[in-house]
């Protein structure tokens, strides 16, 4: 197809297409003359991966390259793809240097010890992990702490329902795709879920007669 018809097919206009081309986000089309290129459902589908990483995950065009780059590594185990589309996604701790933070480092290890996770309290997920522990201690709601481990067995559950999509696939592209779409865009989908969850569940718990009042209250 030409890059017109990419543009339509993909949503994409085309001088953003020419963009991504340029900066080696978008496999270059086949030539078939001086001035016109070729394109086809393999430039759709990664036209369409990055679009959803950039306005559904939030990823920088810088993090979405180097995500891709290691998605078209096939000397890259696919536990490596993920790796570094989780730590794409992963907010900075936020927190300075002290006892406070070194405190939670420790909690962090001992959480992870204590579920027997084979995950490192010091990759950029356990750093923002326990950023957040010192950050709720800070804003006096340390009692929020006690809930870590069922946070945990919560998160545990969702990451095996996200690898069982992942499972689904055969090809390798296919597999490493659905890794950095279940990394990435089920971050997005599962914190919309939880502030979902957390209007009805406020509704059901404060409302006064309100819209969530349960059913049969009254």
């Amino acid at each position: 197809m030409r890059i017109g018809e990419l543009s339509r097919r993909s949503g994409v206009p085309v001088p953003t297409i020419k963009f991504y081309v340029r900066e080696g986000l978008l496999p270059a089309g086949q030539l078939t003359s001086p001035n016109q290129a070729s394109y086809d459902s393999g430039h759709e589908r990664r036209l369409k991966l990055i679009r959803a990483l950039l306005d559904v995950g939030g990823l920088s065009l810088a993090a979405i390259g180097d995500v891709l780059q290691t998605i078209d590594d096939p000397t890259q185990p696919v536990h490596n793809v993920l790796g570094v589309a989780a730590k794409r996604i992963t907010a900075p701790a936020g927190s300075e240097p002290g006892p406070e933070l070194e405190d939670a480092r420790e909690e962090v290890a001992e959480l992870l010890d204590r579920r027997a996770w084979r995950a490192e309290a010091h990759s950029p997920a356990g750093e923002s992990l326990a950023g957040v522990l010192v950050a709720l201690r800070r804003a006096g709601h340390g009692g929020f702490i006690e809930l870590l481990d069922d946070y945990a067995a919560a998160a545990e559950a969702v990451a095996r329902t996200d690898l069982d999509y992942v499972g689904r696939r055969v090809a390798r592209e296919d597999l490493v795709e659905s890794v950095v779409v279940g990394t990435v865009l089920g971050e997005a989908m599962f914190s919309a879920l939880r502030r979902l969850a957390h209007e009805d569940a406020s509704a059901r718990a404060y409302s006064d007669g309100g819209p969530g009042e349960p059913r049969g209250a009254g």
